[in-house]
């Protein structure tokens, strides 16, 4: 298989995921702003999870960038990855629609964390394929951020039985946490990228040439 074909059914998933959550947040029935009231838990509910959804994307974006080569292996890895991702609107909706109850927020976190390890899963899969002096290898090093994001999740779920807040809380700053830009992973899965403060020095200096140091 071509890599761009996995690139595309992978991406086909994450679009259908998104829509069935939002086609979850129903139309309400009358026609004053207070109406829409009660769709607000449902709303911030869905918000998190497209933060979530679209973090999972960019990432799974840069890691079929390091491929050079697909097999098998990598095939059922990624199957095992949006299979858990599928998961996240069953578990959205029922956190919105029960105000984010005790049981809908340990079951978020579940699903969550499950997420988070077969990523890490298809991401080791993919350094085995490529070898361990590949992009990915050396762009991945140790993982800080991915260990952290299990053991935050794990707190986060054990929370979840004693406060839901904090366990929300815990969720939004993994979100957080991943929202910033990681730009060793991208200069190294994509060295010719040069960033956007390098790249107005080098015009201004093309326009007034050199400077002695």
């Amino acid at each position: 298989m071509e890599k761009h074909r996995l690139v595309m059914f992978s991406d086909g998933v994450l679009a259908i995921v998104i829509t069935i959550m939002i086609l979850e947040i129903k139309v309400p029935q009358g026609r004053n702003f207070s109406d829409l009231i009660p769709l607000f838990p449902k709303f911030i509910s869905y918000i998190l999870s497209f933060t979530y959804l679209g973090i999972y994307w960019k990432n799974h974006y840069h890691l079929m960038q390091s491929i050079t080569k697909i097999n098998g292996n990598i095939l059922w890895a990624n199957l095992h990855f949006l299979f858990w991702l599928s998961l996240i609107p069953i578990s959205t909706n029922w956190m919105g629609e029960h105000l984010f109850a005790k049981a809908t927020m340990t079951l978020y976190g579940v699903i969550l964390f499950l997420c988070s390890i077969h990523f890490w899963i298809l991401q080791c899969v993919v350094i085995a394929n490529e070898g361990k002096d590949s992009l990915l290898a050396k762009a991945v090093g140790k993982d800080r951020k991915g260990k952290i994001t299990l053991i935050l999740y794990f707190i986060a779920i054990l929370f979840s039985f004693l406060n839901e807040w904090v366990a929300g809380f815990i969720y939004i700053m993994v979100a957080m946490i991943w929202l910033k830009r990681d730009k060793k992973i991208e200069r190294k899965i994509n060295p010719h990228e040069i960033d956007p403060a390098e790249k107005e020095i080098n015009s201004v200096q093309k326009r007034t040439g050199p400077h002695e140091e």
